[in-house]
């Protein structure tokens, strides 16, 4: 693939030209699909905490779709570190979809199926990097 272009990439950059800041999108997203998710986040400065949350997770997986320069092994920590904090696996991984879908929502009809397709391939390769990461 051009190392130029690439759909997950694409996804992000389009998304921020509609929305200086995704985190309320994505928040809003997870609390209602996982509402016991709102009691994780202290609600003094926890508008801090999530957006360094997703700031660092989109730095992820911008680095496990691409190069793989290093950022993608926070995945494999936070594994770890959210099972210490006893959220649940597929809570983790969910977060991820919550992520795409606050970008499909976003990017509206510019959401296209290459697009769609590099997402759902992320998230299963995100997946079974997880499960390795145990």
């Amino acid at each position: 693939m051009n190392a130029a272009f690439h759909p997950i990439h694409d996804s992000f950059e389009r998304a921020a030209s509609r929305c200086a800041d995704l985190t309320p999108f994505v928040y809003r997203r997870l609390f209602d699909l996982h509402p016991e998710t709102q009691a994780m986040f202290r609600t003094d400065g926890g508008d801090l905490v999530k957006g360094s949350m997703l700031a660092l997770t989109i730095e992820a997986i911008l680095d496990f779709a691409g190069e793989r320069r290093g950022h993608f092994r926070l995945i494999a920590c936070e594994v770890a570190s959210h099972d210490a904090y006893g959220a649940p696996r597929e809570l983790f991984i969910a977060f991820f979809a919550v992520i795409r879908d606050a970008l499909r929502d976003l990017l509206g009809d510019e959401w296209t199926p290459e697009i769609a397709q590099s997402w759902d391939t992320l998230l299963a390769e995100i997946d079974a990097f997880a499960a390795a990461a145990t």
